[in-house]
């Protein structure tokens, strides 16, 4: 596993290098999307209508911020749980999405997307909005303003922290570490059982 400090406009070159597990700092725009926007990006897509930026390679975070304090770009910015992007997830990686910022799981169609478009699903911890929302350092609504919380923010992020679940190849962190878990317990009861 190695470290990355990226740009996000590094990305589309920088994806098939990473690998499950790698951690990474990234800095530049990244926008935000939840549920709500991602069915009507879709819409919109289905409808032949131009999306309200450009996806080629973009990188949308799972996220539905809190207001912003005085002084804040935002307020706490915690992932919000991926599987909910599923159904919309393969459509926007075939427009070009480089990018995914969540946590938790994703469906086989969206792994095999995530293979077929070279793109990568990033983890970020949850539980930790407040400090992940220092750096993001310039917030603006570009979409969807009715949505509140959930409308498309472009931000500004500065060593962003994520790791690397599911990469271009399809290798999966979480079944990754499952399977490393259960041969470590394979071990310990291999070792214990001549003692």
């Amino acid at each position: 596993m190695a470290h990355y400090d990226l740009k996000t406009d590094e990305l589309k070159e920088m994806a098939p290098k990473l690998r499950a597990g790698d951690t990474v700092s990234l800095t530049g725009i990244v926008y935000t999307a939840r549920d709500a926007a991602h069915k009507r990006l879709c819409t919109q897509l289905e409808a032949g209508q131009p999306l309200p930026f450009d996806i080629r390679g973009a990188v949308i975070y799972f996220v539905g911020p809190t207001p912003a304090k005085p002084g804040q770009a935002i307020g706490s910015a915690g992932p919000t749980t991926s599987y909910r992007m599923d159904a919309y997830s393969p459509a926007l990686l075939r427009q070009g999405l480089t990018g995914m910022i969540g946590k938790g799981k994703r469906s086989e169609a969206v792994i095999e997307a995530i293979r077929a478009c070279g793109a990568v699903y990033f983890g970020a911890t949850g539980g930790c909005g407040a400090l992940l929302s220092r750096c993001i350092k310039k917030a603006e609504i570009i979409a969807y303003p009715d949505l509140g919380p959930e409308a498309i923010r472009r931000l500004y992020v500065e060593d962003f922290p994520v790791t690397v679940i599911i990469d271009s190849e399809g290798n999966n962190l979480y079944e990754i570490g499952r399977q490393n878990y259960l041969n470590s317990v394979q071990q310990r009861e291999v070792c214990g059982s001549g003692v």
